[in-house]
């Protein structure tokens, strides 16, 4: 998850896991760890005052005009997309409440653009409906939301990353939005006894004094967002040498993984992992550390192999990849 939050581009993350193992829990903690934005203080899709190129279409009018966009910081969004939500809901529709009083056409946002240049979060992904699916594909593949219905015309940024969770119990992910996840996180229920005891130790605190428990790790939170800052301004100092690229792209033609994001994805996750250590470049170590999270999910099944995606990606990085 930090990976994901030092560089946004890798594509998002995908908590799959035994049920009551905190996966939802971790992931609406997010906002609490990531450092402030700047965001242009009066638009409703939050836009970035420092790149021209991803502004509104209000916003953009405003420069145009020559005005001075007032600047604020404020949260990285975390928005919840629930199962069963509307279409509507998602990508936003005609203001009714305006339309009926005033008789004007007016643009109600919907999810989309409140998670602009933050975070939307699907529980139970593997159970969302297939028309709502197609339109996060859509929107995901561009950066832009497009609504054209009722006589409106709107057009606005819609970049995040998306997280989702889920039991793969209850049901597979389609493999279009599969790919789409840049990350893939196997979480089970802990076998050691001491582990146990703490995860269920500190819920049990939290749920008696929620405020003291936050001021107990409000130090450590601290520390976490610290590091976050760091490495995202060491991003773009890392480099990636061809060596680096060769042993990457040597475990995808071995994976046997299709197309080339896996191989984007590698590069981009080791790119961060070396950049939240505040190294200059990318070491075979980051390769082999964020492999098998970029890569078990993008694996074709195997009939003649029963070993599972994350044994079958060990086994390629001891065989490709240097120590």
């Amino acid at each position: 998850m930090t990976i994901a939050a030092v560089d946004g581009s890798i594509g998002g993350v995908l908590v799959f896991g035994d049920r009551g193992t905190g996966k939802s829990t971790v992931v609406r903690a997010l906002a609490g760890l990531l450092p402030t934005i700047r965001a242009v203080a009066d638009c409703q899709y939050h836009c970035d005052p420092d790149k021209e190129d991803t502004l509104c279409d209000s916003c953009r009018d405003k420069t145009a005009a020559g005005k001075s966009l007032k600047v604020r910081r404020i949260d990285v969004p975390v928005v919840d997309l629930p199962l069963g939500v509307t279409e509507d809901r998602v990508v936003g529709a005609l203001d009714l409440e305006r339309a009926l009083s005033s008789g004007e056409k007016a643009f109600e946002p919907g999810l989309l653009a409140r998670a602009n240049r933050g975070f939307l979060y699907i529980d139970e992904v593997n159970l969302l409906e297939d028309h709502i699916v197609d339109l996060l594909l859509d929107v995901a593949a561009s950066g832009e939301n497009v609504v054209e219905r009722e006589g409106l015309s709107v057009r606005h940024p819609a970049k995040f990353v998306l997280i989702g969770s889920g039991n793969p119990e209850e049901g597979e992910l389609r493999p279009q939005l599969l790919d789409r996840f840049g990350l893939s996180v196997e979480v089970s229920t802990p076998e050691d006894l001491h582990t146990r005891m703490q995860v269920v130790r500190r819920r049990d605190e939290y749920e008696a004094d929620p405020h003291a428990f936050v001021e107990k790790w409000k130090r450590k939170d601290g520390q976490v967002r610290r590091n976050i800052e760091r490495a995202r301004d060491q991003l773009p100092e890392v480099e990636v040498s061809d060596k680096i690229l060769e042993h990457t792209s040597r475990l995808c033609i071995a994976l046997g993984t299709d197309g080339l994001r896996g191989e984007l994805t590698l590069i981009r996750a080791a790119r961060a992992a070396a950049a939240l250590e505040l190294a200059d470049k990318v070491e075979p170590k980051h390769l082999r550390q964020v492999a098998p999270v970029a890569l078990r999910h993008r694996l074709r099944r195997n009939p003649l192999d029963e070993s599972g995606s994350t044994t079958r990606v060990q086994r390629a990085i001891e065989e490709h990849l240097p120590e």
